[in-house]
Protein backbone atom coordinates (compact mmCIF):
# COMPACT_ATOMS: atom_id res chain seq x y z
CA UNK A 1 0.00 0.00 0.00
CA UNK A 2 2.77 2.45 1.18
CA UNK A 3 4.38 2.06 -2.29
CA UNK A 4 1.20 2.59 -4.22
CA UNK A 5 0.61 5.64 -2.28
CA UNK A 6 3.92 6.66 -3.45
CA UNK A 7 3.80 6.25 -6.97
CA UNK A 8 0.48 7.67 -6.78
CA UNK A 9 2.30 10.70 -5.02
CA UNK A 10 5.06 10.73 -7.80
CA UNK A 11 2.69 10.62 -10.58
CA UNK A 12 0.52 13.81 -9.16
CA UNK A 13 3.78 15.85 -8.77
CA UNK A 14 5.14 14.67 -12.20
CA UNK A 15 1.48 15.99 -13.30
CA UNK A 16 1.72 18.97 -11.73
CA UNK A 17 4.90 19.86 -13.33
CA UNK A 18 4.29 18.97 -16.42
CA UNK A 19 0.99 21.49 -16.21
CA UNK A 20 3.49 23.96 -14.72
CA UNK A 21 5.66 23.51 -17.69
CA UNK A 22 2.84 23.74 -20.17
CA UNK A 23 1.65 27.14 -18.74
CA UNK A 24 4.81 28.18 -18.95
CA UNK A 25 5.13 27.65 -22.27
CA UNK A 26 1.51 29.21 -23.12
CA UNK A 27 2.74 32.25 -21.58
CA UNK A 28 1.65 35.14 -23.48
CA UNK A 29 4.51 37.43 -24.29
CA UNK A 30 3.57 40.91 -22.32
CA UNK A 31 4.84 44.38 -21.75
CA UNK A 32 3.38 47.37 -19.90
CA UNK A 33 4.89 50.72 -19.38
CA UNK A 34 3.95 53.98 -17.67
CA UNK A 35 5.71 57.23 -18.02
CA UNK A 36 4.68 58.79 -14.90
CA UNK A 37 0.65 60.14 -13.95
CA UNK A 38 -0.46 63.79 -13.03
CA UNK A 39 -2.37 67.09 -14.12
CA UNK A 40 -2.24 65.47 -18.12
CA UNK A 41 -5.56 66.96 -18.71
CA UNK A 42 -6.10 67.38 -22.69
CA UNK A 43 -4.75 70.58 -23.89
CA UNK A 44 -1.83 70.60 -21.54
CA UNK A 45 0.55 69.28 -24.57
CA UNK A 46 0.52 70.97 -28.29
CA UNK A 47 -0.03 68.44 -30.90
CA UNK A 48 3.74 67.78 -31.33
CA UNK A 49 4.44 67.13 -27.80
CA UNK A 50 2.01 64.60 -27.38
CA UNK A 51 3.58 62.84 -30.23
CA UNK A 52 7.27 63.28 -29.44
CA UNK A 53 5.42 61.42 -26.29
CA UNK A 54 3.68 58.64 -28.21
CA UNK A 55 6.21 57.69 -30.29
CA UNK A 56 9.01 57.32 -27.18
CA UNK A 57 6.33 55.29 -25.48
CA UNK A 58 6.12 52.50 -28.43
CA UNK A 59 9.89 53.22 -29.11
CA UNK A 60 10.15 51.63 -25.11
CA UNK A 61 7.62 48.88 -25.95
CA UNK A 62 9.13 48.11 -29.25
CA UNK A 63 12.41 47.65 -27.44
CA UNK A 64 11.15 45.92 -24.51
CA UNK A 65 8.95 43.28 -26.70
CA UNK A 66 11.98 42.85 -28.75
CA UNK A 67 13.64 41.41 -26.35
CA UNK A 68 10.47 39.16 -25.07
CA UNK A 69 10.30 37.59 -28.48
CA UNK A 70 13.44 36.54 -29.14
CA UNK A 71 13.87 34.47 -25.99
CA UNK A 72 15.24 36.92 -23.42
CA UNK A 73 13.92 37.69 -20.02
CA UNK A 74 11.46 39.84 -18.57
CA UNK A 75 14.32 41.63 -16.52
CA UNK A 76 16.30 42.42 -19.44
CA UNK A 77 12.76 43.48 -21.63
CA UNK A 78 12.03 46.25 -18.47
CA UNK A 79 15.47 47.21 -18.23
CA UNK A 80 15.92 48.04 -22.03
CA UNK A 81 12.40 49.83 -21.60
CA UNK A 82 13.30 52.25 -18.90
CA UNK A 83 16.54 53.20 -20.29
CA UNK A 84 15.43 54.44 -23.41
CA UNK A 85 12.98 55.90 -20.71
CA UNK A 86 15.60 57.34 -18.68
CA UNK A 87 17.84 58.46 -22.05
CA UNK A 88 14.74 60.91 -23.53
CA UNK A 89 14.67 64.09 -21.55
CA UNK A 90 10.94 64.75 -21.60
CA UNK A 91 10.16 61.84 -18.96
CA UNK A 92 11.01 62.68 -14.98
CA UNK A 93 13.63 60.15 -14.77
CA UNK A 94 17.49 60.26 -15.62
CA UNK A 95 18.29 62.92 -18.21
CA UNK A 96 15.12 65.49 -17.73
CA UNK A 97 14.69 64.64 -14.18
CA UNK A 98 12.74 67.45 -11.95
CA UNK A 99 15.13 69.71 -9.79
CA UNK A 100 15.25 69.07 -5.53
CA UNK A 101 15.07 72.30 -3.44
CA UNK A 102 18.48 72.94 -3.96
CA UNK A 103 18.82 72.78 -7.43
CA UNK A 104 20.19 69.30 -7.92
CA UNK A 105 19.04 66.29 -9.51
CA UNK A 106 18.65 63.23 -7.23
CA UNK A 107 17.35 59.97 -9.10
CA UNK A 108 16.15 56.53 -7.40
CA UNK A 109 15.26 53.70 -9.18
CA UNK A 110 14.59 50.06 -8.07
CA UNK A 111 13.71 46.54 -9.63
CA UNK A 112 12.00 42.74 -8.82
CA UNK A 113 12.43 39.71 -9.86
CA UNK A 114 8.83 37.79 -9.99
CA UNK A 115 10.12 34.03 -10.07
CA UNK A 116 12.23 34.53 -6.71
CA UNK A 117 11.44 37.99 -5.12
CA UNK A 118 14.41 39.37 -5.35
CA UNK A 119 15.06 42.94 -5.44
CA UNK A 120 17.65 46.08 -5.89
CA UNK A 121 16.86 49.61 -5.18
CA UNK A 122 18.66 52.65 -5.25
CA UNK A 123 18.29 56.47 -4.02
CA UNK A 124 19.15 59.67 -4.38
CA UNK A 125 22.26 59.35 -6.60
CA UNK A 126 23.48 62.29 -8.81
CA UNK A 127 25.90 60.95 -11.63
CA UNK A 128 24.76 57.22 -12.18
CA UNK A 129 23.48 57.96 -16.21
CA UNK A 130 20.72 55.12 -15.84
CA UNK A 131 19.33 54.23 -12.29
CA UNK A 132 17.99 51.29 -13.34
CA UNK A 133 21.20 49.19 -14.39
CA UNK A 134 22.05 50.24 -10.94
CA UNK A 135 19.42 49.01 -9.21
CA UNK A 136 19.72 45.90 -11.24
CA UNK A 137 23.22 45.59 -9.77
CA UNK A 138 23.16 45.76 -6.37
CA UNK A 139 19.82 43.11 -7.19
CA UNK A 140 22.48 40.76 -8.68
CA UNK A 141 25.23 41.43 -7.22
CA UNK A 142 25.21 42.49 -3.67
CA UNK A 143 23.96 40.99 -0.85
CA UNK A 144 21.55 43.67 -0.19
CA UNK A 145 18.42 45.44 -1.43
CA UNK A 146 18.70 49.14 -0.95
CA UNK A 147 22.09 51.47 -1.33
CA UNK A 148 21.71 55.65 -1.30
CA UNK A 149 23.79 58.37 -2.27
CA UNK A 150 27.23 58.10 -2.29
CA UNK A 151 27.31 54.59 -1.12
CA UNK A 152 25.07 53.25 -4.43
CA UNK A 153 27.52 55.56 -6.72
CA UNK A 154 30.59 53.90 -4.79
CA UNK A 155 29.39 50.65 -5.48
CA UNK A 156 28.16 51.44 -9.15
CA UNK A 157 32.05 52.51 -9.62
CA UNK A 158 32.77 49.03 -8.35
CA UNK A 159 30.59 47.42 -11.05
CA UNK A 160 31.86 49.54 -14.00
CA UNK A 161 28.37 51.53 -14.57
CA UNK A 162 28.36 55.02 -16.93
CA UNK A 163 28.89 58.13 -15.24
CA UNK A 164 27.55 61.28 -16.56
CA UNK A 165 28.58 64.46 -14.72
CA UNK A 166 25.47 66.27 -12.79
CA UNK A 167 24.80 68.46 -15.49
CA UNK A 168 23.63 66.22 -17.84
CA UNK A 169 20.27 65.43 -16.03
CA UNK A 170 19.19 69.07 -16.35
CA UNK A 171 16.76 70.15 -19.26
CA UNK A 172 15.35 73.87 -19.79
CA UNK A 173 11.73 73.24 -19.24
CA UNK A 174 12.75 71.63 -15.35
CA UNK A 175 15.07 74.20 -14.62
CA UNK A 176 12.53 76.76 -15.64
CA UNK A 177 9.77 75.05 -13.67
CA UNK A 178 12.13 74.89 -10.63
CA UNK A 179 12.59 78.40 -10.92
CA UNK A 180 8.87 78.88 -10.91
CA UNK A 181 8.29 76.67 -7.72
CA UNK A 182 10.77 78.95 -5.69
CA UNK A 183 9.07 81.82 -7.04
CA UNK A 184 5.70 80.37 -5.50
CA UNK A 185 7.10 79.11 -2.51
CA UNK A 186 8.49 82.76 -1.73
CA UNK A 187 4.52 83.89 -2.19
CA UNK A 188 3.67 81.03 -0.37
CA UNK A 189 1.25 79.75 -3.08
CA UNK A 190 1.20 76.05 -3.24
CA UNK A 191 -1.37 76.43 -5.86
CA UNK A 192 0.97 78.27 -8.30
CA UNK A 193 3.54 75.41 -7.81
CA UNK A 194 4.82 73.91 -11.11
CA UNK A 195 1.75 71.72 -12.34
CA UNK A 196 3.63 67.89 -12.00
CA UNK A 197 5.50 69.07 -9.12
CA UNK A 198 4.44 65.95 -7.17
CA UNK A 199 4.03 63.70 -10.14
CA UNK A 200 6.61 61.93 -12.83
CA UNK A 201 7.93 58.38 -12.99
CA UNK A 202 8.77 55.81 -15.49
CA UNK A 203 8.05 52.37 -14.97
CA UNK A 204 7.87 48.52 -17.05
CA UNK A 205 6.43 45.31 -16.29
CA UNK A 206 7.17 42.34 -18.75
CA UNK A 207 6.05 38.46 -18.52
CA UNK A 208 8.59 36.37 -21.11
CA UNK A 209 8.41 32.88 -22.18
CA UNK A 210 9.64 31.08 -19.06
CA UNK A 211 6.46 32.75 -17.02
CA UNK A 212 8.54 35.18 -14.86
CA UNK A 213 6.99 38.03 -13.97
CA UNK A 214 9.23 41.39 -13.35
CA UNK A 215 8.82 45.20 -12.67
CA UNK A 216 10.83 48.28 -12.44
CA UNK A 217 10.49 51.59 -11.50
CA UNK A 218 13.06 54.69 -12.20
CA UNK A 219 12.30 58.39 -11.08
CA UNK A 220 13.72 62.01 -10.56
CA UNK A 221 11.40 62.18 -7.52
CA UNK A 222 9.18 65.49 -6.71
CA UNK A 223 9.89 69.59 -7.59
CA UNK A 224 11.40 71.11 -4.84
CA UNK A 225 12.33 68.07 -2.77
CA UNK A 226 13.95 68.46 0.43
CA UNK A 227 16.47 67.24 2.46
CA UNK A 228 17.47 63.60 0.95
CA UNK A 229 14.06 63.40 0.54
CA UNK A 230 13.24 59.65 -0.87
CA UNK A 231 9.76 58.97 -2.33
CA UNK A 232 8.17 55.61 -3.69
CA UNK A 233 9.45 54.40 -6.30
CA UNK A 234 13.07 52.61 -4.93
CA UNK A 235 10.64 51.44 -2.68
CA UNK A 236 9.79 47.81 -2.98
CA UNK A 237 6.36 47.10 -1.89
CA UNK A 238 5.20 50.52 -2.72
CA UNK A 239 6.47 51.89 -5.78
CA UNK A 240 7.62 48.43 -7.07
CA UNK A 241 6.73 44.77 -7.09
CA UNK A 242 6.36 41.55 -8.40
CA UNK A 243 5.30 38.13 -7.73
CA UNK A 244 5.39 34.95 -10.20
CA UNK A 245 2.30 33.88 -7.73
CA UNK A 246 0.17 37.42 -7.53
CA UNK A 247 1.30 40.01 -10.12
CA UNK A 248 3.92 42.46 -11.02
CA UNK A 249 3.02 46.50 -10.44
CA UNK A 250 5.08 50.02 -10.76
CA UNK A 251 3.58 52.73 -9.65
CA UNK A 252 3.29 56.82 -10.38
CA UNK A 253 1.92 59.42 -8.28
CA UNK A 254 2.40 60.98 -4.92
CA UNK A 255 4.89 58.80 -3.59
CA UNK A 256 4.33 59.63 0.37
CA UNK A 257 1.12 57.90 -0.10
CA UNK A 258 1.95 54.98 -1.87
CA UNK A 259 4.63 54.47 0.79
CA UNK A 260 2.27 54.92 3.39
CA UNK A 261 -0.29 52.37 2.22
CA UNK A 262 2.03 49.82 0.09
CA UNK A 263 0.23 49.98 -2.83
CA UNK A 264 2.12 47.73 -5.07
CA UNK A 265 2.39 45.21 -2.70
CA UNK A 266 -1.50 45.63 -1.77
CA UNK A 267 -2.83 45.39 -5.14
CA UNK A 268 -0.79 42.16 -5.17
CA UNK A 269 -1.63 40.60 -1.70
CA UNK A 270 -5.38 41.44 -3.16
CA UNK A 271 -4.95 39.40 -6.46
CA UNK A 272 -2.76 36.26 -4.19
CA UNK A 273 -4.98 36.10 -1.02
CA UNK A 274 -8.23 37.47 -2.33
CA UNK A 275 -8.58 36.18 -5.85
CA UNK A 276 -9.35 39.33 -7.37
CA UNK A 277 -8.29 40.15 -10.98
CA UNK A 278 -4.98 42.49 -11.67
CA UNK A 279 -8.15 45.03 -12.62
CA UNK A 280 -9.96 44.39 -9.91
CA UNK A 281 -7.44 44.97 -8.04
CA UNK A 282 -5.95 47.83 -8.94
CA UNK A 283 -9.44 49.69 -9.69
CA UNK A 284 -9.87 49.21 -5.22
CA UNK A 285 -6.88 50.17 -5.03
CA UNK A 286 -6.42 53.26 -6.37
CA UNK A 287 -10.26 54.46 -6.90
CA UNK A 288 -10.86 53.73 -2.93
CA UNK A 289 -7.39 53.03 -0.83
CA UNK A 290 -5.34 55.62 -2.53
CA UNK A 291 -8.19 58.26 -3.56
CA UNK A 292 -10.11 57.93 -0.16
CA UNK A 293 -6.95 58.77 1.69
CA UNK A 294 -6.52 62.00 -0.54
CA UNK A 295 -3.67 60.38 -2.93
CA UNK A 296 -3.16 60.59 -6.50
CA UNK A 297 -1.42 58.50 -9.40
CA UNK A 298 -1.56 55.45 -10.70
CA UNK A 299 -0.30 52.02 -11.24
CA UNK A 300 0.39 49.48 -14.13
CA UNK A 301 -0.26 46.29 -13.58
CA UNK A 302 0.65 42.96 -15.14
CA UNK A 303 -0.58 39.10 -13.86
CA UNK A 304 1.07 35.93 -14.84
CA UNK A 305 -2.00 35.00 -17.36
CA UNK A 306 -1.00 38.43 -19.47
CA UNK A 307 -4.01 40.06 -17.84
CA UNK A 308 -3.18 43.91 -17.50
CA UNK A 309 -4.48 46.74 -15.87
CA UNK A 310 -3.35 50.47 -16.43
CA UNK A 311 -5.23 52.22 -13.77
CA UNK A 312 -5.11 56.25 -12.11
CA UNK A 313 -7.26 58.80 -10.51
CA UNK A 314 -5.37 61.67 -11.69
CA UNK A 315 -5.95 63.42 -14.86
CA UNK A 316 -3.91 61.43 -16.92
CA UNK A 317 -0.53 58.74 -16.94
CA UNK A 318 2.19 57.95 -19.70
CA UNK A 319 1.10 54.34 -20.75
CA UNK A 320 1.05 51.99 -22.95
CA UNK A 321 1.19 47.67 -23.66
CA UNK A 322 2.22 45.34 -26.03
CA UNK A 323 1.26 41.71 -26.18
CA UNK A 324 1.32 38.53 -28.33
CA UNK A 325 -2.38 38.99 -28.98
CA UNK A 326 -0.81 41.76 -31.26
CA UNK A 327 -1.80 44.79 -29.15
CA UNK A 328 0.09 47.55 -28.89
CA UNK A 329 -1.97 50.56 -27.98
CA UNK A 330 -0.13 54.08 -25.88
CA UNK A 331 -2.12 56.84 -24.22
CA UNK A 332 -1.94 59.70 -22.40
CA UNK A 333 -4.78 61.22 -21.14
CA UNK A 334 -7.93 59.53 -19.17
CA UNK A 335 -9.36 58.17 -22.34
Amino acid sequence: MRKILLALTASLISASALAQDDNTANAPLTIVIHGGAGALAPGRYTADEEAAFQAKLNEALDAGYAILESGGSSLDAIEAAIVLMEDAPIFNAGKGSVFTRDGKNELDASIMDGSNRNAGAIAGVTNVKNPIKLAREVMENSVHVMFAREGAEKFAKERGLEFVKPKYFHTEKRWNSYKAGLEAEKQNKESSLPIDYKWGTVGALALDANGNLAAGTSTGGMTLKRYGRVGDAPIIGAGTFADNNSCAVSSTGHGEYFMRLTIARDICAQVEYGGKTVDEAAQDVIHNRLENFGGDGGVIVLGPNGDYAMTFNSAGMFRGVKNQAGVQEVAIYGE
